[in-house]
C-alpha cells in the first residue's frame, strides 16, 4: 500500500547558479587575441542560447506548476454547498475525527470541533497518561465501534488497562443547522473488584476555528452549567454536561470539577497543551470517603493565552472542562441547536437520561434489523459470533469517515521524468475531503487506491454517502484530470506525517479503484446514482484520460508506472509506490522499456466501465475515443503479446532485469545490494504473485481462455500462492519471498495475505464460477475453499485481538502492521455475503 514517498527537492536558484556560472565562462584560457575574440563569441553564442533555453524552461515549468495547482473546469459532481446543513442538514455533524478516540466536527472549513480525553489518575506525582488521539503504541485496545450507521448513531467499546469505556452518540433532526446531538460515556472496570482503581478524570472539550462565540456559565465547584455559542453556521446553540451518575441509573455521583479556557493553540497542539496545564494538585473528597489526590486544570475561567484578536476573534477558542470521580459512571453531553428548539419544538425535552437511553437502544435495534437485510449473513448461516465481527467491520468504516479541508502540497511534472527536482513544490488551492481512512491509529487521512475499496462497502449500506465520497475525490482533479494519491489536507492531518512525504507528485498516478463503485452504480439502476454520474462523468472521463495518456508505455497498449524509485545501492527492488504495491518486484533496472500489467489491467477496466458509461449516458464522442481503446485492450491477443511469458507459465512484468541480486553486509554501509550474472536484460520479470493474477482478478479474460488454466493452477498450488489464510502477495517459490527491501525496511507485499487483492480474487472466481467454460466447476470450489479461508482467518484474528489488521501473514495467519485497520480488510464482510 503505497503510504508516503521519500522525495528529494531543489530549488529554483540551482538554475540561476548555472546559468550564473555558464556566463562567468571559467578560468582564462592561453591563446592569441583572435583566438580570445572568436572565444568570447561563441561564449556569447552559448551564453545566449543557455539563456534563452533557460528562460524557455522556466515559462515551461511556470506553465505546468500553474496547470498542476489549478482546479479543474468541470462542474462539480455534487450540488452546490453539498456539505452545508442547508443541503445535508443530517450530514453536517458527524464523527468526523477519525484519528481522535471520540469526537465530532462539522462539515466545514472552519467547524466547531468537539472531542474526549481521559486519564486515570495517580497517587504519585507526575502527569497521568492523558488518552486523545488513536496511537499506535499507546497500550489502549483494542478498540472499535461495535455499530456506526455513518449518519446518526454509534456506539465504541475502547480498552484501557483496567478500564473499558463506551462511547455513544445519537443525533437528533431539526431546525436549519444540522439539529441537536447528545453523547453518552460509560467507564466501567474490567474486572469485578473496584476498590484498587484509581479515579478517573474525563475532558470534554469545545474547539472553534475561527469567530464563533463561546460563552461559559460556570456553577459552584468549577462545574459548567452550560456553554452558550453563535455561529453564522450554526446559529445559536448550547452545550449541557449533564452530572454524573451511576451507569443505568439517574442516581448522581460524587464529581470534582475544573475547567480551563484560551485561546486555541492549534489542533495537533490540544494534548500537549492539557499535559502542561495539569499541574496542581487537587482534592477529590466524596462525603464519607477519605479523600483522593489528582491532578487537574487550574480550575477556573480565567482567560488564558488571549491574544491581542480579542477572545479568540479570528484564533478560535479553546474550553475544556474535567469531570473526576470513581468508577463505574457515566456523563452526558448534550448539544442543542436554537433553531431545532424554536416553534413547536421549543417544549422538546433534552436528549439526556432516560430519553438518550431509549434513542440509543431504538438505533441499536434499527441498526441490527437494516444490516441484516442489507447483507443476510444470519440467512447465510453464519454464526452469530461472525455476525458481529460484519458489524464491527461496517461500523469501523463508517466511524472512519472524516471531513478534511486544506491544502496539498505538489510537485508538478516537467515533462522528463526526473526534471521535477528543478522546482520547489506549490500548494493547491483549499478543498475539502470527506473520505474514509485506512486506519484510524496509522493512516487518519484519504488514499486514493484504498478509497475505491472502502466504497465498495459503504455503497451496499448507504449509496449516498458513496456518492458524496466519490464526488469530494472528483474534486481534487487539477487542470490536467489528475488527482493526488495521498491527501494530507488541514492541520490535525499534516501532524501526522513525516515532513518528506508531504508532497504529491503530478506525474503519479494509482489504480482508479474508484470506478469500482462506479461499476457497481451502473449495475444497481438507482435513479440518484444515475443522476449522479450524470454530473460526474466530465471528471471521470478527464480523470481516466490522464491516466491512459500519461502511464503510457513504451509500445502501443503498454503501461508504466511512473514514479519508481531509483536503483539505490540500498535497496534490493526499487519500489513502484504509485502501483499501491509497493515493495512487490519489479524489474531490477527501473528503465523506461518496462511494462506493468497490473497498470495495463486497470486501464483496461477503466476503459470497459468508461464506455459503457458512456453509452449510457448518451456521449456519443466520448465513446467513440473510448471505444476502440477498450475493444483492443481487451484483446487477448493484444495482452499475450505484451505479458504472456511463455518460460514463466503466466503473466508478467516486462523489462531490465536479472534475478542476480542480494543485500548483502558490507560494513560500515550495512545491507548493501549487489548484483550478480546473469547481468539485466530486457526481459519478462519473474515475480509470481498478485500482479500476474490481474487479468483474472479485474475479470478480463474470456471463461474460455486457454490463459485461465495456467492462473488458477499457480492460484490454487500452496508453492506458490495458496496459503491456509488466503492468497499470499508474492510465491513462496519467489527468491523475493519474505525478504527485506533494505536494512530497515521490511518485506510488505512479499508474502503477507491482504484483504482487498483476495476480495478481488474471490469475485473473480465467484464470476467465473458461474460462467459457462472448462474451469467453472474448479473455479467454484476455489472460491468456496478461498472464502473459508480469509473468513475464518480474520474472524479468529479478530476473536484473539480485538483487531481488524492491515495485513495478514500467510504461514500463521497473526494480523500484522497497524490496528485498527478498518479499511480495505472490511471488505470482509462483503465476502462474509458472498456479494462481488
Amino acid at each position: 500500500m503505497a503510504r508516503g514517498e521519500r522525495r528529494r527537492r531543489g530549488t529554483p536558484a540551482e538554475g540561476a547558479r548555472i546559468a550564473e556560472r555558464v556566463v562567468r565562462g571559467g578560468p582564462a584560457r592561453r591563446g592569441g587575441a583572435a583566438r580570445g575574440a572568436v572565444g568570447r563569441a561563441a561564449l556569447g553564442v552559448v551564453v545566449l542560447s543557455l539563456a534563452l533555453g533557460l528562460s524557455g524552461f522556466w515559462l515551461l515549468a511556470w506553465h505546468r506548476v500553474r496547470r498542476a495547482v489549478t482546479l479543474h473546469s468541470a462542474p462539480s459532481a455534487l450540488p452546490p454547498d453539498s456539505s452545508s446543513p442547508a443541503v445535508a442538514p443530517d450530514l453536517f455533524w458527524g464523527t468526523y475525527r477519525p484519528h481522535v478516540y471520540f469526537g465530532m466536527k462539522t462539515r466545514s472549513p472552519k467547524p466547531l470541533l468537539t472531542g474526549l480525553m481521559w486519564a486515570q489518575q495517580g497517587a504519585t506525582a507526575g502527569t497521568p497518561k492523558l488518552r486523545h488521539t488513536c496511537e499506535q503504541g499507546d497500550g489502549v485496545g483494542p478498540y472499535g465501534w461495535e455499530f456506526h450507521d455513518g449518519l446518526s448513531f454509534g456506539r465504541q467499546h475502547i480498552q484501557d488497562g483496567a478500564l473499558r469505556l463506551t462511547t455513544e452518540f445519537v443525533k437528533r433532526p431539526g431546525g436549519q443547522h444540522g439539529g441537536d446531538w447528545s453523547w453518552r460515556v460509560t467507564v466501567e472496570p474490567q474486572a469485578s473488584d473496584t476498590s484498587a482503581l484509581p479515579l478517573v478524570s474525563l475532558f470534554f472539550y469545545v474547539v472553534t476555528d475561527g469567530k464563533e462565540v463561546l460563552v461559559p456559565e460556570v456553577g459552584a465547584k468549577g462545574q459548567l452549567k452550560f456553554i452558550s455559542g453563535h455561529s453564522s453556521e450554526l446559529g445559536d446553540f448550547r452545550f449541557t454536561l449533564m452530572p454524573p451518575t451511576h451507569p443505568g441509573d439517574t442516581a448522581p455521583k460524587y464529581s470534582s470539577y475544573n475547567v480551563f479556557w484560551s485561546s486555541n493553540p492549534g489542533l495537533p497542539l490540544l494534548t500537549e497543551m492539557v499535559k502542561s496545564r495539569l499541574r496542581s494538585w487537587f482534592q477529590h473528597r466524596p462525603p464519607g470517603a477519605s479523600p483522593e489526590r489528582y491532578l487537574g486544570l487550574p480550575g477556573s475561567l480565567k482567560w488564558e493565552d488571549r491574544g491581542p484578536s480579542g477572545q479568540g476573534q479570528g484564533q478560535g477558542q479553546f474550553l475544556i472542562q474535567q469531570v473526576t470521580l470513581k468508577v463505574p459512571f457515566s456523563v452526558e453531553l448534550v448539544f442543542e441547536s436554537g433553531s431545532a428548539r424554536a416553534g413547536e419544538r421549543q417544549a422538546l425535552a433534552q436528549l439526556a437520561g432516560s430519553l438518550l437511553t431509549q434513542a440509543l437502544e431504538s438505533h441499536a435495534e434499527a441498526f441490527r434489523e437494516r444490516f441484516e437485510k442489507t447483507f443476510q449473513l444470519k440467512k447465510k448461516g453464519l454464526s452469530s459470533e461472525e455476525q458481529v465481527l460484519g458489524q464491527a467491520a461496517l461500523s469501523g468504516l463508517l466511524g472512519g469517515i472524516g471531513y478534511f479541508y486544506g491544502q496539498g502540497l505538489v510537485l508538478a511534472d516537467m515533462g522528463v521524468e526526473g526534471s521535477e527536482q528543478k522546482v520547489d513544490p506549490a500548494l493547491f488551492p483549499p478543498v475539502p475531503l470527506f473520505t474514509a481512512v485506512p486506519s484510524r491509529s496509522f493512516f487518519p487521512r484519504g488514499f486514493l487506491w484504498d478509497e475505491g475499496f472502502h466504497q465498495l462497502v459503504v455503497q451496499r449500506w448507504d449509496p449516498r454517502l458513496t456518492r458524496e465520497a466519490l464526488g469530494h475525490w472528483l474534486g481534487l482533479l487539477n487542470a490536467d484530470g489528475w488527482i493526488g494519491r495521498e491527501q494530507v489536507l488541514g492541520d490535525e492531518a499534516r501532524a501526522r506525517v513525516p515532513p518528506e512525504f508531504l508532497v504529491q507528485r503530478a506525474a503519479h498516478a494509482n489504480p482508479p479503484t474508484l470506478l469500482l463503485p462506479v461499476a457497481h452504480m451502473l449495475e444497481g439502476g438507482d435513479p440518484a446514482d444515475f443522476a449522479f454520474l450524470r454530473r460526474a462523468f466530465p471528471r471521470l472521463h478527464a480523470w481516466f484520460s490522464w491516466i491512459y495518456k500519461s502511464q503510457a508505455g513504451p509500445v502501443p497498449l503498454s503501461y508504466r508506472w511512473r514514479g519508481r524509485d531509483p536503483a539505490l545501492p540500498t535497496l534490493l527492488n526499487p519500489k513502484t509506490l504509485p502501483s499501491g504495491l509497493d515493495d512487490y518486484p519489479r524489474a531490477s533496472h527501473p528503465s523506461a522499456s518496462e511494462r506493468h500489467l497490473d497498470l495495463r489491467c486497470w486501464v483496461a477496466l477503466g476503459a470497459r466501465v468508461l464506455v459503457r458509461l458512456a453509452e449510457q449516458l448518451g456521449e456519443a464522442e466520448a465513446a467513440a475515443e473510448l471505444g476502440p481503446l477498450a475493444a483492443s485492450l481487451e484483446a487477448e491477443e493484444s495482452l499475450d503479446e505484451l505479458h504472456w511469458a511463455p518460460e514463466l507459465g503466466v503473466f508478467a512484468d516486462f523489462g531490465n532485469h536479472t534475478k542476480a541480486v542480494q543485500l548483502k553486509p558490507r560494513p560500515p554501509q550495512g545491507l548493501v545490494r549487489v548484483v550478480g550474472r546473469p547481468h539485466p536484460r530486457l526481459q519478462y520479470v519473474d515475480a509470481l504473485g498478485y500482479v500476474s493474477l490481474f487479468p483474472m482478478l479485474l475479470r478480463l479474460l474470456d471463461p474460455n481462455s486457454s490463459r485461465l488454466g495456467p492462473l488458477l493452477d499457480v492460484l490454487a498450488d500452496s508453492r506458490h500462492l495458496w496459503s491456509p489464510f488466503g492468497l499470499r502477495s508474492l510465491a513462496a517459490s519467489s527468491p523475493f519471498y519474505g525478504q527485506r527491501n533494505s536494512e530497515h525496511d521490511p518485506p510488505y507485499w512479499r508474502g503477507a495475505v491482504w484483504l482487498n487483492v483476495n476480495y478481488l480474487a474471490l469475485g473473480a472466481l465467484y464470476h467465473y464460477g458461474h460462467l459457462e467454460g472448462p474451469h467453472r466447476a474448479r473455479a467454484a470450489k476455489l472460491h468456496s475453499e478461498l472464502r473459508a479461508n480469509v473468513v475464518g482467518n480474520v474472524w479468529r484474528q479478530y476473536q484473539a485481538t480485538g483487531f481488524l489488521w492491515e495485513q495478514y501473514s500467510d504461514r500463521d495467519g497473526r494480523g500484522m502492521g497497524c490496528r485498527p485497520f478498518q479499511g480495505w480488510t472490511s471488505l470482509v464482510l462483503l465476502a462474509m455475503a458472498e456479494d462481488y
